[in-house]
């Protein structure tokens, strides 16, 4: 079996530069914009992120974005059939009141 190249310096750099992303790549990956994830992040709800640097950057891993939109979809009772109402049978029979 041949042995693999090693991967050029540009190359590795490069893995890196898109394991981490900044708050304007993280909202374009998300499809979102900047703003939401800056209201998310202040409210403590979206995805995980993280301060990065002496100057403090907000930074998202990719691997946190793919881990935090799986939660969603499975929170998500419209694609998770464990959680959709429609898929429960009724408890039981329906009885209407009525006034005596």
């Amino acid at each position: 079996m041949p042995a693999r190249p090693l991967p050029s310096p540009t190359a590795s750099s490069a893995a890196v530069r898109t394991a981490v992303l900044t708050v304007k790549d993280a909202a374009d990956y998300l499809g979102l914009s900047p703003h939401t994830l800056y209201v998310w992040r202040h409210r403590r709800q979206g995805p995980p992120s993280f301060r990065m640097g002496p100057r403090g950057r907000v930074m998202y891993r990719v691997e946190a974005l793919d881990a935090w939109v799986r939660e969603q979809e499975q929170a998500d009772s419209r694609s998770n059939p464990a959680l959709n109402p429609l898929s429960v049978p009724p408890a039981g029979a329906f009885r209407p009141l009525t006034t005596a």
